[in-house]
């Protein structure tokens, strides 16, 4: 299976490229929107490009896309894709709910004392054996579907964006949801 992400949502737009860049050629910053790569992107002469679209980066033939100039870190991130950033995560998640309810139904182990389940921010080990007990009965259906089930449950989404926040900003050494297929 590929990890690699065939559509990015542009964080930024850089009409004549970086300032830091002897070619001044335009610039996208984008995330994936399967497996939240962080890329930059140079834009074709003439095409037109804008903050949220999202463009194909896939092998095939693009439209928008010259070429992938590299896949870069949160920290190059220009300060308008940092803030643009969370904005974006939450709309790919909000837009594929049933894959992210997915991973409560599917959440394995990672050690012997560590479920990734609790890489989930307010996720410990209460909450973690209410979801494995609570799946075994019945599959969860929705974010809402989990809250109800799940005693004190925040809210599930923002735990999620929270991680893959996080992840973007390499704070650990787990990725379960940035360049992994879920």
């Amino acid at each position: 299976m590929s990890t690699k992400d065939e559509y990015i949502i542009v964080l930024d737009f850089l009409s004549s490229g970086k300032s830091s860049d002897r070619r001044a050629e335009p610039l996208a910053q984008g995330l994936g929107d399967k497996f939240f790569s962080l890329l930059e992107v140079v834009i074709k002469e003439g095409s037109t490009v804008k903050t949220r679209d999202r463009i194909y980066v896939g092998d095939s033939k693009r439209e928008e896309v010259k070429y992938i100039r590299t896949k870069i870190r949160y920290s190059e991130l220009t300060s308008y894709a940092k803030d643009m950033l969370e904005e974006v995560v939450n709309s790919i998640v909000s837009n594929d709910e049933k894959r992210f309810v997915n991973f409560f139904n599917t959440a394995g182990s990672l050690t012997t004392r560590m479920h990734s389940l609790e890489l989930l921010p307010g996720i410990g080990k209460r909450h973690m054996w209410q979801i494995i007990s609570e799946r075994r009965k019945k599959s969860f259906e929705s974010f809402e579907d989990l809250k109800s089930r799940i005693d004190m449950m925040t809210e599930p989404k923002k735990m999620i964006i929270k991680r893959i926040m996080e992840e973007l900003k390499e704070k650990d050494g787990h990725q379960i949801f940035v360049g992994a297929p879920l």
